[in-house]
């Protein structure tokens, strides 16, 4: 029986994922309070041997949160003031945050209107805008928007061509493949993000760090610590305090147990919302080859904003990620971008829908959505 109306309607549905799992959460829990080793305690040191297994990596360090998960890879590759980062204006603050932090300058790059993700052919190009004018490109931050990984083939033959390493923001991402190879595999330095409405989130802030280079690994394991080398606790460098809670590194343990089949469910729900709306509206393309994780099911349209209003009146949750790039913002005002603008981040900020998405989003629920779109823009 089709749904006419629904009530309280998660964007996200946390709750579902915890009731399967409550049982086993509950033990993974006492279990820390059992041995009380509240940071970095043995549940940590397991959570870190299973991300590097699934991400295809030799290493892998947890730390606060998936800003920290960026800003370390900077600081322990010395990227410093003047120096600049390529990175797209279409994301979450922190992915240029944290390279203004360093003093060094994000350079802001043009995306593919049909991915969301950077636009190699302009992050070529912005490339060599910034060498004319005598500046000095060290870096590129790629993100996996809506968690679709970027076009890796093309974006490293740019990085290789200009000799720039890649620091890829998966804060939306991990579990997605690119050519079978789980994110994590492509760059020199993956980022993720552990926040609760991730498609693997825990109970708070928290995050990762996945790379193949030892030397880079030793750097940042001991950023993450203020700097500390042994226990002997003196610093060799500045650093944080990024260390990861056992209780939360328990949560991720418990919820990786479900993950892979809570990603194929997230991909059910996207084949739907795609089948049943890409003749009305422009849906979200993946490319060849690759496989998104479905952070969010982002939908494209003139009418955003009233079939916006048009769900919430019918008591469907929508979100718009991202009404206002960087480059737009206060704090991002004058940092260089292409001479010809950002115009695809620019029209799609303006167009860009995102709908109820998790893995535990039912048929009957999904078309009373899906129905819900159809009359707003019929209307």
């Amino acid at each position: 029986m089709k749904k006419t109306s629904v009530t309280n309607l998660p964007f996200i549905d946390l709750t579902s994922q915890q009731n399967l799992i409550r049982e086993n959460l509950d033990l993974a829990i006492k279990r820390v309070l059992s041995h009380g080793e509240f940071i970095m305690g043995p549940e940590v040191l397991n959570v870190e041997v299973e991300l590097a297994k699934r991400s295809n990596t030799n290493f892998c360090i947890t730390c606060g949160s998936g800003t920290d998960a960026l800003t370390i890879p900077l600081m322990a590759a010395n990227i410093k003031k003047d120096d600049v980062v390529f990175v797209p204006s279409f994301t979450f603050t922190s992915s240029a945050e944290v390279i203004a932090l360093r003093g060094a300058i994000p350079f802001f790059v043009d995306i593919d209107s049909r991915t969301f993700n950077m636009d190699a052919e302009n992050l070529e190009s912005s490339i060599k805008e910034c060498l004319r004018s005598g500046g000095k490109p060290k870096a590129i931050i790629t993100v996996d928007l809506f968690g679709q990984p970027v076009d890796f083939d093309s974006i490293i033959s740019v990085a290789e061509k200009y000799n720039l390493w890649i620091l890829d923001d998966a804060a939306q991402s991990f579990g997605a493949n690119y050519k079978s190879k789980p994110i994590g595999s492509f760059a020199k330095v993956t980022a993720t993000s552990f926040y609760p409405s991730k498609p693997l989130g825990c109970y708070g802030d928290g995050g990762a760090i996945l790379t193949n280079d030892e030397d880079l690994f030793n750097k940042m394991k001991s950023i993450r610590t203020h700097g500390y080398k042994d226990k002997l606790r003196k610093s060799e460098t500045l650093g944080l305090t990024s260390r990861f809670d056992s209780i939360q590194a328990a949560v991720l343990l418990e919820k990786l147990k479900i993950f892979n089949n809570e990603c194929v469910q997230r991909n059910k729900v996207a084949e739907i919302y795609t089948k049943e709306l890409c003749s009305i509206l422009k849906t979200p393309v993946v490319i060849e080859e690759a496989q998104s994780v479905w952070a969010q099911y982002t939908i494209i349209s003139d009418r955003r904003d009233s079939i916006s209003s048009y769900l919430s009146g019918k008591g469907i949750p929508s979100a718009l990620f991202y009404p206002f790039p960087l480059h737009l913002q206060k704090p991002f005002l004058g940092y260089p971008m292409p001479k010809k603008g950002l115009p695809f981040t620019e029209k799609l900020a303006t167009q860009v829908l995102s709908l109820p998405m998790h893995p535990y989003l039912d048929e009957d629920t999904q078309y009373f959505i899906i129905s819900a779109i159809r009359e707003a823009i019929k209307g």
